[in-house]
């Protein structure tokens, strides 16, 4: 197994709260998710649009985000996403839960045999 297949493996685990994350800084459609995303990792990775519109659905399904659609003049509409209450309480408990697991990891792999 290489590195990015890792990597990959392991940051999809996290897809929701990784979305969570990004609407905390305010209301963003579809694609402008996924370009943050992108961006913020220098474009060294992107999770596929099909996995991130399964994601919009299901955390607007727990009522996580909520969804509307914008009044763009020119163009297609666009439907917008934004974090409820309930949406940032699961992100902090997630990264919470997080920062305990790679705290736990970190000491495993530091085990000296």
């Amino acid at each position: 197994m290489n590195e990015d297949a890792f990597s990959a493996d392991l940051l999809r685990g996290h897809t929701d709260t990784i979305v969570l994350s990004t609407l905390r800084g305010g209301d963003r459609y579809g694609f402008e998710i996924y370009k943050t995303i992108r961006d913020a990792t220098g474009g060294d990775h992107e999770i596929k649009e099909a996995t991130l519109y399964a994601t919009y659905r299901r955390l607007e399904k727990d009522g996580l985000v909520e969804s509307y659609w914008g009044d763009e003049t020119q163009g297609g509409r666009r439907k917008y996403y934004r974090i409820t209450d309930a949406g940032r309480a699961v992100y902090r408990s997630n990264v919470a839960a997080w920062v305990a697991t790679r705290r736990v990891i970190d000491t495993l792999l530091d085990v000296k045999g």
